[in-house]
């Protein structure tokens, strides 16, 4: 039990844990306006959140879909390699220090309430709404070494390839690109690019400038 504590911490040491809630505003922005209004169209929605480090992500898509009545009838997979960091998503407590911010992001992304209607605060921590994960499953999955997820919808990856070689990154890539359903969505980081991809014709862009691409027709 020793060891296996050991090494979470040392995995959660390793990890990249840096993000905030709607990050890149503008991403989330272009997403409601040009994505939502074809996942709408699906009876149900499948989708993949790979590296989500302590849930940022999660959290932030959940209550844009829920806006958009979509929450219902999705099922969000929501994946990392760090246990520790999974939980932490788990438990969506972030600190109150934080959410000035994340409210700055929300507005920015086209929220549509008040941000504080998502969470409870006290002391030095918010705790989120736990209905905005009914529908989500957290799970251990490495890009490096484990196989694909089927029949998805959409593939959110931020900023995590820049973190990874060519090799891997086209790896990662080719996952995404299996597991999408027929022009199904992929949207990647603000620096983050599949111009040198092996698979890069395998996608079209439908924001470019804020790397949301769609799988090309086969």
């Amino acid at each position: 039990l020793h060891d296996l504590l050991w090494l979470d911490r040392f995995l959660y040491s390793l990890s990249v844990n840096v993000s905030a809630m709607f990050r890149d505003p503008h991403f989330y922005w272009a997403f409601r306006k040009e994505v939502v209004p074809l996942l709408k169209t699906y009876p149900f929605v499948r989708i993949w959140l790979a590296g989500v480090s302590m849930g940022e992500e999660v959290y932030s898509l959940a209550i844009l879909l829920h806006e958009e009545g979509l929450l219902e009838r999705s099922l969000i997979y929501a994946t990392d390699i760090n246990p520790v960091a999974l939980e932490k998503a788990r438990q969506g407590i972030f600190p109150i220090g934080d959410l000035p911010q994340y409210t700055r992001n929300y507005q920015a992304a086209g929220g549509r309430r008040g941000f504080s209607d998502y969470y409870t605060a006290a002391y030095d921590a918010a705790r989120f709404d736990r209905d905005l994960c009914r529908h989500v499953t957290f799970a251990d999955h490495s890009l490096a070494t484990d196989h694909v997820f089927s029949e998805m919808h959409l593939i959110c990856c931020r900023n995590v390839l820049i973190y990874f070689n060519r090799k891997l990154q086209d790896r990662a890539i080719g996952l995404f690109s299996e597991s999408l359903c027929h022009r199904g969505f992929l949207g990647l980081g603000s620096k983050e690019s599949l111009d040198f991809s092996a698979h890069s014709q395998v996608f079209e862009p439908v924001v470019a400038r804020e790397r949301l691409f769609r799988k090309r027709a086969a």
